[in-house]
């Protein structure tokens, strides 16, 4: 039995949102799994180039992962084919969306019949926070916290457009996160969890224009990382006027920028044709999660 497993990319944090809220986007991971004498994993597009092709593959590791909790030490091995349109290292969700395609693989291998709430259970327990396993795992917007147990809320997001702005260079995670600081006075603690009560009542009012407004103003990660992307004032200002808001995407180097469909039709080529050095990507938000679809002919 074969089957395609496709999961959506993510973008995380929303501004203030740090490490809980998270918005599925359409750019996909895809798997066409066969059963074969032995793992292998195929990279057949060019953002995958270089990644293990055999059990050093972080798939593989997830999926093996979430055989032993189970108490199952091996897999049946498979041929995998990857295609991938979510660039690596750039903020948009590539590491959970392998987390997600992992569990996945181990589910129908294994016949475990998981459900989605244990599948998120799992997730987030490997990432340690919800916010990019979750969207990839069930679509939308995820609003989750996470403290021995998950608990979140979905919501549907449409008629908008997500502009990311990618450039060249990659930013790893953990340096990212080695920028922001060990604790938060009181007084800062309150006033940085209230721009993030009232993100999270814009997203769930689909109030942009607010949302825009406490994006600047987040206080939990995007002060401490923006000197690590040396454009992000700059493109900040550039589009002010003419977007909602513009956030860092997780832990960047991607930025997003909320626009309206009108505005972008309007401008895009404009913006790309001024900064070349950037890909601008118009994304949409995914409604749908992580899917898989049993194949009975070749592929």
């Amino acid at each position: 039995m074969s089957w395609v497993i496709t999961v959506p990319s993510s973008t995380a944090n929303l501004g203030a949102g740090f490490d809980s809220v998270g918005l599925a986007l359409n750019l996909y991971l895809e798997l066409k799994v066969t059963p074969s004498e032995e793992w292998e994993f195929v990279p057949v597009s060019g953002l995958l180039h270089g990644t293990p092709t055999d059990k050093q593959n972080l798939i593989y590791k997830i999926a093996l992962i979430t055989a032993e909790k189970f108490g199952i030490n091996e897999l049946p091995p498979c041929r995998v084919e990857m295609r991938s349109e979510i660039p690596l290292a750039r903020g948009l969700g590539s590491s959970a969306t392998a987390t997600i395609a992992g569990i996945e693989l181990a589910n129908l291998l294994l016949e475990f019949n998981f459900t989605e709430e244990e599948k998120l259970d799992i997730a987030t327990a490997i990432e340690g926070h919800p916010d990019n396993v979750a969207p990839s795992l069930m679509g939308g917007c995820v609003i989750g916290h996470f403290d021995f147990e998950v608990n979140w809320t979905k919501v549907p997001i449409d008629g908008i457009t997500f502009l990311a702005i990618i450039p060249e260079f990659e930013l790893m995670t953990d340096k990212a996160r080695a920028v922001l600081p060990n604790q938060f006075s009181y007084q800062e603690s309150v006033l940085a969890s209230s721009i993030a009560n009232v993100s999270v009542a814009a997203i769930c009012q689909q109030d942009w224009q607010l949302l825009g407004k406490m994006m600047k103003k987040d206080r939990f990660h995007q002060p401490y990382r923006k000197p690590l992307v040396p454009h992000y004032e700059e493109l900040e200002n550039f589009l002010e006027g003419e977007v909602f808001g513009t956030f860092l995407s997780g832990a960047g180097p991607t930025m997003i920028a909320i626009v309206d469909d009108s505005v972008v039709e309007k401008n895009l080529h404009i913006w790309k044709k001024q900064y070349s050095q950037f890909d601008w990507l118009p994304l949409k938000v995914e409604n749908e999660g992580v899917k898989a679809l049993k194949l009975n002919v070749s592929y």
